[in-house]
C-alpha cells in the first residue's frame, strides 16, 4: 500500500502473481474454526482438542505417499507472476471466438487460469503421459524472470544453449513412479479448482500408472467423489506379442462433488439401437417386461388377438393393461398365442445411462490415426484418441454451453471433438486447450511437413478440421454461427517489470526506484499484451467484451476500465469517473509524479465506491 502522508487516502498496489489457493484457504478454515489460527498459523494442538483426543500412533493409519510429495504441495503453494501474450497471426477469428489455445506449460497455465476460470469448467479431460518407461515427464521449476524461467524450465542451460522442457523418466530411475507422481499430483490439485460443483474429469491412463492414479485423484477430488473407472477397447486388432495382448485403457472419472453431479445419457450405440429389431405402423421397437409372470399380484382374464382366454397372473392393473392395449404398445408373439410383452419405440429413447465398458463402436487408436492422416496427408502419431471418444465424453460430461478444459492437449483431439459436436447438435461449448511446445522428432514425418513442435500440429489440426466440419455441415441451420475459431495464448514473463526481481544497477536508479516514478513497463511492450495481463490478473475473462476509447480499454460496458495511457490528467480522470465502473486499473507511472493528482483520484474513486488499483 502506498500511503499519502498529506492526506487520507490508500492506494492499492496491484498483485501481479497468481491466485493465492493455500491463504484463501486459511481464510475458510479461520471463518469455521476461528479458535485454530494462531497469527495466521493454525494450532496443531487446538485443532486436535477440537475434532477429538483420539490419536493415532504414527504409521498406523492408512496414508499415500512418495519421495517428493512434500515438495509437490510447495509447488502448488508458489504463486507466479507470468502472463499469456497473445499471438494474433496464429489465432483464427481472434475478436470473434471463444475457445482458448494456450501454447505453454501447463503448469504455470493453470496457475494463470485460477483467477479467472476458478470454478467455471464443467468438464476437464486429460491424456497425460502413461510412464511407460519410455515417455517425457515435465520439469516443474519455474522462476519470476525470463532468463530464469528459460534456464529452469529446460528451454536454455548456463550457457545459453537451447534444452528441452521435460525429461524421459526411465524405469531404471529410482524414483521412477515418485516423479510422475510429483508432476501429476499439483497439476491436479489446480485443476480441481477449476471445476464447477458440477464438474467431472475424466483422466487416460494404463495400467502403468492406474494404481497411483486413483490414489492420488482419491486424496485430492475425495474418494466419495469417484464415478467410474471405465475400460476402453483402444484396438480393432489383438496383437500377438508378450505375455498378454494389450488391448484396453482406463479413464478415471471423479466429480468435483459427486451430490451435486450426474451424467447426461449417452446416445444408443449400433448394437443397442438392434435390439430394437421388431417393426409395426409406428416404427421400430423392442419387447419391454413380460406381462405374465408368476410374480405377478393381479389376477383378470385377458383374450389374446388368436382367441385364447389368458387368466394371468398379470404385473399390471387390468386399467393399465387396456390402456396399454388400446395404445398398441402390446406385443403379441406367435399371433397372441403366447404370453405378451410390452413395447418400447426407438423413437421415445432419449438415449442411455453410460457404460463403463466402451467397446471399438468409440473409436480406436487405429481410427484415430486414420483421421489424423486424413487432415494432414501423413501419419502423425502412433496412438492418438478418436474423435468419437472424446464425442461421448463430452456429450456426458457436459451440456450445450459449458467450458471443456485439456491441459494435456497433445493434437487437440478434445478441440475437434467440442466443434464436431456443436456442429452436431447446435451447441455453443468453448474449449481450452494447454500444449506445451515439444518439439516433434526430427525423423517424423510431421516434422518433415515442417511441424516444429506438437502445439503446431495441433493449431493446424483445428484449423483444418474446423473448415471441414463448417462445410460438411454448410446445409444445417445457424451453422454460419458455429465457432471454429481459437485464440493463441503464449505463456510468457510478466510485461511488467514491477512484479519481477530485478537487480538495481546504479544510485540514480535506485533513487528513481524509492520515488515511485521509474519507468516499470518492459521495454517494447505491446499495449494489448499488457491489456491481457491486468485482465487476468483480475480475473476477468480473456474472451470479455472490450472497448477502446480515448485513453482506456473499457471491459464489460464500463465494469471495469484500464487505462495505459502514459500520461492521466484531470480530463480523463472524469471520463473514466462517468463510465461508473466497478474496478479502474493505471500505471502508477502515468502520474508522472504528480501525487496530488494521484491522492485526488483516488479519494474521488473512494468517494464513488470504485476500487482503484496501480500497477
Amino acid at each position: 500500500m502506498v500511503k499519502n502522508n498529506n492526506k487520507k487516502s490508500e492506494i492499492e498496489k496491484m498483485d501481479g502473481r497468481s491466485k493465492d489457493i493455500w491463504s484463501e484457504r486459511l481464510k475458510k478454515l479461520q471463518q469455521e474454526f476461528p479458535e485454530v489460527l494462531s497469527e495466521n498459523r493454525i494450532d496443531c494442538d487446538q485443532l486436535k482438542k477440537l475434532v477429538g483426543d483420539e490419536n493415532i500412533a504414527n504409521g498406523e493409519r492408512y496414508q499415500f505417499s512418495w519421495a517428493g510429495k512434500s515438495a509437490s504441495f510447495q509447488e502448488i503453494k508458489k504463486r507466479t507472476t507470468a502472463t499469456l501474450k497473445s499471438d494474433k497471426k496464429e489465432s483464427v477469428e481472434f475478436d470473434k471466438t471463444k475457445n482458448l489455445f494456450i501454447e505453454g506449460e501447463n503448469l504455470e497455465a493453470l496457475k494463470i487460469l485460477q483467477k479467472t476460470y476458478y470454478g467455471e469448467v464443467k468438464m476437464i479431460y486429460i491424456d497425460p503421459p502413461y510412464n511407460t518407461g519410455n515417455d517425457f515427464i515435465y520439469n516443474d521449476k519455474f522462476a519470476e524472470t525470463r532468463e530464469e524461467y528459460e534456464e529452469k524450465t529446460g528451454d536454455v542451460d548456463e550457457e545459453g544453449k537451447k534444452l528441452r522442457a521435460f525429461r524421459k523418466n526411465t524405469k531404471e530411475s529410482g524414483h521412477y513412479h515418485s516423479n510422475w507422481l510429483s508432476m501429476m499430483y499439483p497439476r491436479l490439485y489446480l485443476a480441481r479448482n477449476l471445476l464447477r460443483e458440477d464438474g467431472v474429469i475424466f483422466v487416460s491412463i494404463d495400467d502403468n500408472e492406474l494404481h497411483n492414479l486413483r490414489m492420488i485423484m482419491n486424496e485430492i477430488f475425495g474418494e466419495e467423489n469417484f464415478v467410474s473407472e471405465m475400460v476402453w477397447r483402444r484396438t480393432d486388432n489383438q496383437p500377438n506379442i508378450g505375455d498378454v495382448a494389450r488391448v484396453k485403457e482406463y479413464i478415471l472419472c471423479f466429480a468435483r462433488d459427486i451430490n451435486n453431479f450426474s451424467f447426461n445419457k449417452m446416445k444408443l450405440t449400433r448394437r443397442a439401437r438392434k435390439e430394437y429389431r421388431y417393426e409395426d405402423d409406428r416404427g421400430r421397437f423392442r419387447r419391454a417386461n413380460l406381462l405374465d409372470k408368476t410374480r405377478g399380484r393381479f389376477s383378470y382374464q385377458v383374450e389374446t388377438p388368436g382367441g385364447e382366454i389368458l387368466e394371468g397372473p398379470w404385473m399390471l392393473e387390468k386399467k393399465e393393461f387396456n390402456e396399454l392395449r388400446k395404445d398398441d404398445r402390446i406385443y403379441w408373439p406367435s399371433g397372441g398365442k403366447k404370453t405378451p410383452y410390452g413395447k418400447i419405440y426407438l423413437e421415445d429413447q432419449k438415449g442411455q445411462i453410460p457404460s463403463d465398458f466402451l467397446t471399438k463402436e468409440f473409436g480406436t487408436n487405429q481410427q484415430a490415426a486414420a483421421e489424423m492422416k486424413k487432415i494432414f496427408d501423413f501419419r502423425v502419431y502412433d496412438f492418438p484418441k478418436p474423435v468419437s471418444l472424446m464425442k461421448h465424453f463430452i456429450s456426458i460430461g457436459s451440456d450445450s454451453k459449458d467450458i471443456i478444459l485439456d491441459f494435456f492437449a497433445g493434437s487437440a483431439t478434445t478441440a475437434h471433438a467440442v466443434m464436431d459436436l456443436n456442429a452436431e447438435d447446435g451447441g455453443n461449448r468453448k474449449y481450452i486447450m494447454v500444449q506445451l511446445s515439444e518439439e516433434t522428432n526430427e525423423d517424423t514425418e510431421a516434422r518433415k511437413a515442417g511441424y516444429e513442435t506438437i502445439a503446431d500440429i495441433a493449431k493446424e489440426r483445428i484449423r483444418r478440421a474446423g473448415k471441414k466440419i463448417k462445410q460438411d455441415n454448410k446445409d444445417k441451420e445457424g451453422i454460419k454461427k458455429l465457432d471454429i475459431g481459437f485464440k493463441v495464448f503464449k505463456l510468457s514473463d510478466s510485461n511488467f517489470k514491477t512484479w519481477v526481481r530485478e537487480e538495481v544497477k546504479t544510485e540514480e536508479e535506485l533513487q528513481q526506484k524509492l520515488e515511485g516514478i521509474v519507468e516499470n513497463v518492459k521495454e517494447g511492450t505491446k499495449k494489448e499484451n499488457m491489456l491481457f495481463e491486468l485482465m487476468l490478473k483480475l480475473g476477468i475473462n480473456p474472451n470479455a467484451n472490450i472497448e477502446e476509447k480515448q485513453g482506456y480499454y473499457s471491459i464489460e460496458s464500463g465494469k471495469y476500465i484500464i487505462c495505459l495511457t502514459k500520461k492521466i490528467d484531470k480530463n480523463l480522470v472524469e471520463q473514466i469517473l462517468e463510465e461508473e465502473p466497478h474496478v479502474v486499473v493505471c500505471l502508477d507511472t502515468a502520474f508522472k509524479g504528480n501525487d496530488e493528482l494521484k491522492t485526488n483520484t483516488a479519494l474521488q474513486m473512494k468517494s464513488k465506491d470504485i476500487e482503484f488499483k496501480v500497477v
